[in-house]
């Protein structure tokens, strides 16, 4: 199986490391191709086309100009221990031992707006590119366009090789939008978690990106190779709702946190 997660926003090149083994990124070219059309960019149109702070897009700015096409520990980390939003705060990278990483390398792929699709230790540099960004390249007027079937065809020659060929999408819909599901040639299956809240069972943002996260700790844990397998997932308070799933809708909910028992 393989698992796909978002990237984050907020990203951690301060904390140490423990010396853990890194890969170069697949889509090299595509990022310098985005990069080079980022660089053209003022801070002024960086803030407009992401709706960023002038802080923030400033910031952007530097980090196009100082990206690399050759990334090494000195001017990137890898990704899975590079980017710290709720979902990396669910899967908690930075305690996995070496031989973990090694099975989230081959089992884990994070979807990037400039990289395309990242394993868990391709060094990453710093910077922001969100999959919906309508960033207007030569192959067309979105990232979506930029990247065509090029993620799809990446995850079609993994799932060759894969006992058994399924892809868990953890990712949001921003991201998974990415991969063009006619060209995909494997079946898809989602998982959902859901609190509840006013006597109904809603998706909480926040927390659904927590467990997701917490999935993918569970899959690198367990070391899970059917989709089956994901149903025992029990972190947090969630269970596996069989009412409310299908085979390729898998549903797990728990009680408001805090709520009486």
């Amino acid at each position: 199986m393989l698992f796909l997660l978002s990237p984050a926003k907020s990203l951690d090149y301060e904390s140490s490391l423990k010396g853990q083994a890194s890969t170069a990124p697949l889509f090299v070219k595509q990022s310098k191709a985005l990069i080079d059309v980022l660089r053209t960019h003022s801070p002024q149109d960086i803030a407009r086309l992401m709706d960023l702070s002038d802080a923030l897009s400033g910031l952007n700015v530097a980090r196009y100009q100082a990206w690399s096409s050759r990334a090494t520990p000195k001017n990137a980390r890898q990704a899975l221990l590079a980017f710290d939003g709720d979902v990396y705060d669910g899967l908690q990278a930075r305690t996995l031992e070496d031989d973990a990483l090694a099975w989230a390398q081959d089992h884990v792929c994070i979807l990037s707006g400039l990289y395309g699709v990242l394993r868990p230790l391709d060094l990453m540099q710093p910077y922001r590119l969100e999959m919906g960004t309508a960033l207007s390249t030569a192959q067309g007027k979105n990232l979506y366009e930029f990247w065509g079937s090029q993620i799809s065809d990446y995850l079609n020659r993994r799932l060759r090789v894969d006992n058994s060929p399924v892809v868990v999408n953890l990712a949001s819909q921003e991201y998974f939008k990415s991969v063009q599901l006619s060209a995909l040639k494997a079946p898809v299956v989602e998982c959902v978690f859901q609190e509840k809240r006013n006597e109904e069972y809603k998706i909480i943002s926040f927390s659904a990106k927590r467990a997701r996260g917490m999935m993918a700790r569970f899959a690198i844990d367990q070391r899970l190779n059917h989709p089956e397998q994901l149903r025992g997932f029990d972190a947090d308070g969630y269970s596996w709702c069989a009412a409310a799933s299908s085979p390729q809708r898998l549903v797990f909910r728990r009680e408001a946190p805090g709520a009486a028992a």
